[in-house]
């Protein structure tokens, strides 16, 4: 039979996170799941063998998924055939007592949801980091901003790396809180009622209760639903997904920003020794790790649709029709995301700024840079701000068009603006102005210094994110 890879998983993302959805991974983390379930029925009065429990441990990490594939294509249910080979291994039949299929499958995926949330949570604050070293070492390096991708006003380096890096820190923000609040559905059997432990324990719902604490604590949630049906709400996926978004975004920007500066030669994502930007053209340095992030931005968006689709699509108490949707969804989500942190951590180390082309820039753009600090020195001397704003545009758009057709070869706005009565403004207050860029960038290094700040804090409290670094990209 044909291998088909899954190119999320092996061209993208990390061994940690492939290894936490791969198949092996995840029969390993239900069979921990039952023997966490055994023990607690056991301490709690079942009569459940300490040497069938042992077994079970012992033979925990024996992973055939081939033979739980063929037992598959008898019963034609996932979860008896690994019952039936888990038991099989072990010599007993002691698992699975008083569950459903959804105790076992739905606790074990939003397990994997969890610890992929903790993965994500350390690669997202090591981009916080990342982006906060790079916006603190370009803090003051004058950079023509542009709106609708027009030359705007000053900014600098810094402040546009530190812009996309609080929308990140924005969305880390929203990850913690996802990770303190977010819900497993515990042990609620068929239809979420518990009646089949109920009967276990002879109708006492405190060991029942009991039981389910013990689990939800295994598996390191902070809470479990009450109310819930065969399955969880499907709208945790959707705010899971639209976390992971979310988390994406500001890379996305950033990267495609990246991209835009790469065409004008003022920065570029790096290129490494041996690497190759075209097969017909030799000259190319392609930007093809931040057209990557952009793809995989648009990738989780497209699983976002998906999750959209299955919130408010349940079925009395619940139904698996969106099965097949969630095993692609769920792992791919974290997949792409992960391949997108991983990326973007290697163009931060890489990226490469061009001073001296983004020096030429700022000049070229001059004095219409400073066409606003313009309006308002002529609002402070008495005119009137629409007056003064006519006037300006007036003498800015006849300037830019001599320019761009050979009239003129020289920038004359600030002369044209002092000869102009209505402004009230004097040539050698305009040219000092326009001699001194770094100062129009307005409160940018301030604004810098805010977000380092913010970033480091965040980071500092996710173990490893500091020290992380990516691996090699393709």
């Amino acid at each position: 039979m044909p291998s088909i890879p899954n190119v999320l998983a092996q061209r993208y993302a990390t061994p940690d996170m492939t290894r936490l959805w791969s198949a092996e991974g995840k029969v390993l983390l239900e069979r921990e799941f039952w023997i966490a379930v055994m023990k607690g029925q056991r301490d709690l009065g079942l009569d459940i063998p300490a040497e069938a429990i042992a077994r079970y441990e012992k033979v925990k990490g024996d992973i055939d998924l081939e033979a739980i594939a063929e037992r598959e294509r008898v019963t034609r249910h996932d979860v008896k055939a690994r019952i039936e080979e888990f038991c099989d291994l072990a010599g007993h039949e002691h698992v699975h007592k008083g569950l459903t299929s959804r105790d076992l499958t739905e606790n074990v995926e939003q397990l994997q949801v969890l610890h992929a949330l903790r993965v994500a949570r350390v690669k997202a604050a090591a981009t916080l980091a990342a982006l906060a070293r790079r916006a603190k070492e370009f803090r003051d390096l004058p950079l023509t901003a542009r709106t609708h991708n027009v030359a705007a006003q000053p900014t600098t380096l810094g402040k546009r790396i530190a812009m996309f890096g609080e929308e990140l820190l924005n969305a880390f923000q929203r990850l913690e809180h996802l990770l303190a609040t977010y819900p497993v559905r515990g042990l609620k059997g068929a239809t979420g009622t518990q009646l089949d432990q109920l009967t276990l324990f002879a109708g006492d719902t405190a060991k029942v209760a009991a039981l389910e604490d013990r689990v939800v604590a295994h598996l390191g949630f902070q809470s479990a639903l009450r109310n819930v049906g065969q399955v969880y709400p499907r709208s945790l996926d959707f705010e899971v997904v639209s976390a992971l978004v979310q988390l994406a975004s500001a890379p996305s920007s950033f990267a495609k920003t990246l991209r835009l500066m790469a065409g004008h030669e003022l920065a570029s994502e790096g290129f490494a020794p041996g690497q190759v930007g075209s097969s017909a053209m030799p000259h190319k340095m392609n930007s093809r790790s931040c057209e990557r992030v952009n793809g995989l931005h648009v990738i989780l968006k497209g699983y976002l649709a998906m999750a959209a689709d299955l919130a408010g699509d349940q079925w009395n108490e619940g139904d698996v029709s969106c099965s097949v949707v969630r095993r692609v969804m769920l792992p791919d989500a974290f997949l792409a995301l992960d391949g997108l942190f991983e990326t973007t951590l290697v163009i931060l180390q890489q990226m490469e700024v061009y001073a001296e082309v983004i020096r030429r820039e700022n000049e070229h753009y001059q004095p219409f840079l400073a066409s606003t600090t313009f309006l308002m020195m002529a609002v402070k001397n008495g005119a009137g701000r629409e007056a003064a704003h006519e006037a300006i545009k007036e003498h800015s758009v006849a300037v830019a068009r001599e320019l761009r057709t050979g009239k003129i070869t020289r920038n004359d706005l600030p002369e044209r603006l002092a000869a102009d009565s209505r402004l009230k403004l004097s040539l050698p207050a305009l040219m000092e102005v326009v001699r001194n860029p770094g100062a129009l960038s307005g409160a940018a290094g301030a604004q810098v210094d805010a977000f380092v700040a913010a970033a480091m804090a965040a980071a500092a409290a996710v173990p490893g994110a500091n020290e992380y670094k990516p691996g090699i990209i393709l």
